[in-house]
């Protein structure tokens, strides 16, 4: 992790905003405060950020709106901060797009390793190949591979003999991190990012249960797979080729 990473804490407690701010400045990282989701928007157009902190009870936009919205058009860690107990605000945040949760009250030291935890995963992550297969503006792409057809602006995954394949947002977000990064090895909590199945705890199976789902759905034998190849110790590798269709008039890429 750079431990000169941009921090952006939103809080509408000053208190708060404070002690994080001189908590995390005195342990190496670069810190920006914000009491609104106003103040939130000025400073990531004034600075990069590399991770935010994210209250969810803020004044007029609150958390989740702001992790919605930012999920939209960018994917900078989120780290979203609750109430003690609120469970459903805890699942609603992970499904909104955060990265992971705290809940108040909290010691500043469980706050700093989980930024530097979130930090380490995001660096980890491969990039999407030099097509540009997997960057938010081609998501109104369609992936082809093996005769499959995967419409990510719509959603749509239509098998090689014509018929659409319903898939839930799990399984699509998992679809797509595979066809973004084709004969890549892709660790379990690479996916978990990649995919936002970020309601999974480190080390937790659920991630190999999403993969036998969508195996059973475009596997000709799910338990001989040819597509989604596990790879012993190291996660998953997606072996087809990977093209994207015309769109527009564009050409095909190789």
């Amino acid at each position: 992790m750079n431990t000169s990473a941009h921090i952006l804490i939103v809080d509408d407690d000053k208190e708060i905003r404070d002690l994080l701010a001189r908590f995390l400045d005195k342990h190496g990282l670069r810190v920006t405060v914000a009491a609104d989701g106003r103040d939130m928007k000025k400073a990531l157009a004034d600075w990069k950020i590399d991770l935010i902190v994210l209250d969810l009870m803020l004044p007029g936009e609150d958390g989740l709106t702001l992790c919605r919205n930012l999920r939209s058009e960018s994917s900078i860690p989120v780290i979203m901060l609750t109430a003690m107990g609120e469970e459903m605000d805890r699942i609603v945040g992970l499904e909104m797009g955060a990265d992971d949760y705290l809940a108040k009250p909290f010691n500043p030291r469980e706050l700093l390793a989980r930024i530097k935890a979130v930090l380490r995963r995001a660096d980890e992550l491969p990039q999407a190949s030099d097509r540009g297969t997997g960057d938010d503006g081609d998501r109104d792409r369609v992936y082809v591979f093996s005769g499959w057809n995967l419409n990510a602006q719509r959603r749509d995954l239509i098998s090689p003999d014509g018929v659409m394949v319903s898939l839930s947002g799990g399984e699509f977000e998992l679809l797509m991190a595979f066809v973004s990064h084709p004969g890549r090895v892709l660790s379990r909590d690479q996916l978990l990012d990649l995919a936002r199945g970020r309601e999974a705890q480190p080390f937790d199976r659920s991630m190999d249960v999403q993969v036998s789902r969508l195996r059973h759905k475009i596997e000709i034998d799910p338990k001989n797979p040819a597509l989604i190849k596990t790879v012993r110790s190291g996660g998953y590798m997606f072996t087809a080729k990977v093209q994207l269709a015309p769109v527009n008039g564009e050409k095909g890429a190789p």
